[in-house]
């Protein structure tokens, strides 16, 4: 049972997700064939209904994970204990990066997505573009204010002012203590506030699937089935390495947190949105055994640091558009095209469409044309739910992974408090 909620009937939940997911596909499909003036009134009311959940979700994120951080960190104890939790799960994230472009690479190389495809021509794409420079990227990670930070909803700054707050707090001595309390009660409420958000989850999911379907039909799907199916066969291949790479960590137990997992996937899946998940990810992994003080110090980390599914898309795409185009990349250009994305990939937090954008930003410096993502545009909203979906299973592992080495996972739900 989650921290701080009513327990809750989360196979009736998943149910209720699944429903929507189909009956938002059968919709869209119908609704696609009617006059433009429907269509655009569904867009109309997919857009309400779907930005209504996700903008109550952004609603309680950041008090979420700076309560979830702070109370985490406090209870971990000395700096020592904060930073070798860090420094092992950053080195996991890294590895899994690495693991994710070079199968994204290596897909690519072997279906040759692009091959068949005729170059675009050129457009702009100013809105897109999203340069990526070391300086700039390291002074982002500082946040010049914490409310800013938390009004744009800025993962990576809110995590830096949580983790130095959270590390103040033994310093401070009986004032120190209060705080700590204080932002127990604070995720307490939050999470039941991200309880009472979920029960809009499948009208969420229903407009969400609804209205891509409306407008693009499933004649794009048809056009692009090759690249999808090749996309999503790549995505499928990185789950079986991250399952196996988990289970040899976790050993049999490693059903039980796919069991978890299985809602949050749905709906991160449905909604291609990884914030709407957060809260409800936090819950499951509690539920696995995973102390909230582990869970909410590694999935902040987790949201700017190890997103595998979007690191894969970055290969994979560079690809695609270099063999749309003809140019030949050599192995070294290859690897090299990985060490770079390895770096830009962890400077996109909280940037819409945050794959594209890095795309963009890394296509011109080994020569390939920005033109090429427009082939891409179009399906990306389908692109974007299999991302969202695998950077949470990345996230759930990592976490339940962190837990086992420190040697706090439990069998069951935890009575580890915030």
């Amino acid at each position: 049972m989650a921290i701080g909620t009513q327990p809750v009937n989360t196979r009736r939940r998943t149910y209720a997700i699944l429903i929507a997911l189909v009956l938002g596909v059968m919709s869209g499909l119908f609704i696609h064939t009617l006059s433009s003036a429907v269509i655009h009134f569904a867009e109309q009311a997919a857009t309400l209904m779907t930005g209504i959940f996700l903008r109550l979700i952004k609603m309680v994120i950041a008090p979420l994970v700076f309560a979830t951080l702070v109370s985490g960190i406090g209870k971990l104890g000395d700096d020592s204990q904060v930073f070798r939790i860090g420094g092992k799960i950053l080195l996991w994230f890294i590895s899994m990066s690495f693991i994710s472009l070079l199968i994204g690479l290596l897909a690519g190389n072997i279906f040759q997505p692009g091959a068949g495809f005729e170059p675009p021509a050129v457009e702009d794409l100013a809105s897109l573009k999203h340069p990526f420079l070391p300086v700039d990227f390291l002074l982002h990670i500082v946040p010049t204010s914490v409310l800013d930070a938390m009004s744009r909803n800025d993962i990576l700054q809110i995590v830096v002012f949580s983790v130095l707050f959270g590390l103040a707090l033994p310093a401070a001595g009986k004032a120190g203590k209060t705080m700590l309390g204080w932002t127990e009660e604070l995720g307490h409420i939050m999470l039941r506030m991200t309880d009472m958000v979920m029960l809009l989850a499948p009208m969420a999911v229903f407009g969400s699937v609804m209205g891509s379907i409306a407008h693009s039909g499933g004649g794009m799907l048809i056009q692009y089935s090759r690249f999808l199916v090749e996309f999503y066969s790549t995505i499928l291949v990185l789950w079986v390495v991250l399952t196996t790479l988990a289970f040899l960590v976790l050993g049999p137990r490693i059903k039980d947190l796919i069991r978890e997992l299985i809602q949050p996937l749905i709906l991160g899946y449905a909604t291609a949105s990884s914030e709407s998940v957060y809260p409800l990810l936090l819950e499951k992994l509690e539920n696995f055994g995973v102390p909230t003080r582990i869970s909410g110090f590694v999935l902040p980390l987790g949201y700017s640091f190890n997103l595998d599914g979007s690191i894969l898309f970055q290969s994979f795409g560079a690809l695609f558009i270099a063999q749309v185009y003809g140019i030949h990349l050599s192995a070294m250009q290859q690897f090299t095209m990985v060490l770079v994305m390895m770096l830009s990939s962890k400077g996109i937090a909280g940037v819409p469409r945050a794959s594209i954008v890095t795309l963009v930003a890394v296509l011109p410096q080994f020569g390939l044309p920005e033109a090429g993502i427009t082939l891409i545009l179009g399906i990306d909203h389908f692109l974007d739910m299999a991302r969202t979906a695998t950077n949470v299973l990345g996230n759930g592992y990592a976490a339940a992974i962190s837990a086992k080495w420190e040697g706090v996972l439990s069998d069951g739900p935890t009575e580890d408090r915030l």
